[in-house]
């Protein structure tokens, strides 16, 4: 079949899915429009979304362009081990769905920078509303625009910029029906994401097992175990290459938990969903999106690996070389490519969808923070909530136009989707985090030291990013911390940055703040009851069962 063609079938596969989502996002717009109509509801669609709603929606808007096309690159570069980011998630979900959503939920808090106002003071919300501001639009909604552009424009044949606009297009529509719109349609997001991902793996299972001389996906998924058996652990050893990207032990005890704490916990792109529920309703949809995140890697993962296998056997030579090198990222489109008319439409629509949901997620967060946070507080105390909505819509088109001008200049293809997000996310995440934790638990935690873990995390991130341009870090290797990068300097992982970036927060706050109060609690300390954080019977077995598999899991592919 000729590459870059989409048949009739597709194009109808497609038109449907499109139908689909926009005559339901409408219907539910509709519907809604005649309840509640202020910011509250515009923003969080306060009390309305079901736990299955929430749950898709958490799984819609993380997985998208860096985790279909991203995430399978790393899959063809480094292995199962990048799945860490799924499956440790996965336990992520369970400690914020016990610990922190119920400390949101009785502060009745709407946005992240509104708890950091509450809990410390207006400056330090305001500092991190636009931080945050400046992060979504710079790092999140470029890349996700750039990488589901580029995924499109490869399997469409459209042009890069087109299918930018396009996407940023239909975005926009979903978006500016809010919160509930974006929640619902998210569940149809959802299947077709599932669905059209599923093809894809089947497809290149079958594909790996036909290659061999045999047939079946269990054939297949036996054959790269076999073929590729360094490419399926979890846990990589120093000498490994990608060793620098997911350092050993750090991706299980180490800084992985700060990495995905404060996306699941501490961000208001992902928190956004479970805000406007009560208590038993957003555990259920996190507990939900955590089953869904054990399912990501088959789907994100495996495809990038088969097609890792059939390159290294002589397939895809000349189709996974942009510019006349490798580009890992070109595994998924390369895939998509080869499935059937009508099931290239499905996975079309499966890859458009993550993009969309995610960007439409993105471009809420974004609107509500900059409406709530800053021209609420800052610009227009006195605004009306229709005056506030409008705001926020204006809002949502800015930062997708920013988006679309600003993503071609970045490099993102040259860093890799996944691990650029992850990089520059990771400056300010150890900060954030350690300002978050010790605001909820920790009375005694006071402003300065909160502005401390910003600021002071941050500098010391950029500092170790850029301290082996400055010295030589090889001693540091014989402990384990330093390893030598693509070219030949040693660095720290920055996955294990972020850990001592943490470390550093936590003490120096710890000190300001005993300092500062002279040992006392600090009036702003929030008040924290044990019985929050019981939960039902049905969640903890529910639990249960993800913590158990996800040792089983670690077992087996160690």
């Amino acid at each position: 079949m000729k590459a870059n063609i989409l048949d009739t079938k597709d194009y109808i596969v497609f038109l449907v899915y499109f139908v689909i989502v926009a005559a339901y996002g409408l219907y539910i717009y509709n519907k809604k429009k005649s309840a509640a109509s202020g910011s509250q509801d515009y923003f969080l669609a306060e009390g309305s979304l079901t736990w299955w709603a929430i749950g898709a929606s958490l799984i819609a808007s993380n997985i998208s362009a860096e985790q279909f096309i991203g995430m399978s690159g790393s899959g063809f570069k480094m292995g199962l081990a990048i799945a860490t980011y799924e499956w440790m998630a996965a336990a992520t979900l369970i400690v914020v769905a016990v610990f922190f959503i119920p400390v949101y939920l009785k502060n009745k808090i709407s946005t992240m920078p509104q708890f950091l106002h509450q809990r410390y003071n207006g400056t330090v919300a305001m500092i991190m509303a636009v931080f945050w501001l400046l992060l979504y639009v710079v790092v999140n909604l470029t890349s996700i625009l750039y990488l589901g552009a580029l995924a499109v424009s490869s399997i469409s044949g459209f042009s890069l910029e087109l299918c930018m606009y396009a996407i940023a297009a239909f975005a926009i529509i979903i978006t500016l029906g809010g919160m509930k719109v974006i929640g619902y349609t998210d569940v149809i997001q959802v299947f077709f994401l599932i669905l059209g991902g599923l093809a894809t793996t089947y497809l290149a299972l079958s594909l790996v097992s036909e290659h061999y001389g045999t047939s079946g996906i269990l054939q297949g998924y036996s054959l790269m175990t076999e073929k590729a058996s360094e490419h399926f652990h979890m846990i990589l050893k120093p000498e490994n290459e990608n060793y620098i990207d997911l350092p050993g032990l750090s991706v299980l005890v180490g800084g992985m938990w700060i990495v995905n704490l404060n996306y699941w916990g501490c961000n208001q792109y992902i928190t956004q969903r479970a805000l406007g529920a009560d208590l038993k309703t957003a555990r259920a949809g996190i507990l939900f999106a955590a089953f869904l995140k054990l399912l990501m890697p088959i789907i994100v993962v495996l495809p990038g690996i088969a097609a890792y296998v059939l390159y290294k056997d002589g397939a895809f030579q000349t189709e996974m070389l942009q510019n006349g090198e490798v580009n890992p990222d070109r595994a998924y489109p390369v895939l998509l490519n080869l499935l059937p008319a009508g099931l290239k439409g499905l996975s079309f629509a499966a890859l458009t969808a993550a993009v969309v949901a995610s960007l439409a997620g993105k471009a809420n967060s974004i609107a509500t923070i900059f409406t709530l946070d800053i021209y609420k507080k800052v610009l227009k105390p006195e605004a009306s909530e229709i005056n506030l909505v409008r705001t926020g819509k204006i809002a949502i088109v800015v930062s997708m136009i920013l988006g679309v001008l600003i993503a071609p200049h970045l490099g993102i293809d040259k860093k890799g989707g996944f691990q650029y997000i992850q990089e520059y996310t990771g400056f300010v995440s150890p900060g954030i985090f350690a300002m978050f934790i010790l605001g909820f638990f920790w009375k005694k935690s006071t402003s300065n030291a909160a502005l401390f873990a910003t600021v002071g995390g941050f500098g010391l991130s950029l500092l170790l990013k850029f301290l082996p341009g400055m010295t030589d870090l090889s001693w540091l290797s014989e402990v384990g911390f330093a390893v030598k990068n693509s070219v030949g300097i040693y660095e720290i992982p920055f996955i294990d940055r972020m850990g001592f970036v943490f470390i550093f927060c936590i003490v120096g706050m710890i000190i300001i703040s005993l300092i500062e109060n002279k040992g006392e609690e600090d009036p702003k300390g929030l008040e924290i009851d044990a019985t929050m954080f019981k939960t039902t019977t049905a969640f903890a077995v529910g639990a249960l069962i993800i913590v158990g598999l996800l040792v089983a899991l670690y077992s087996v592919y160690w």
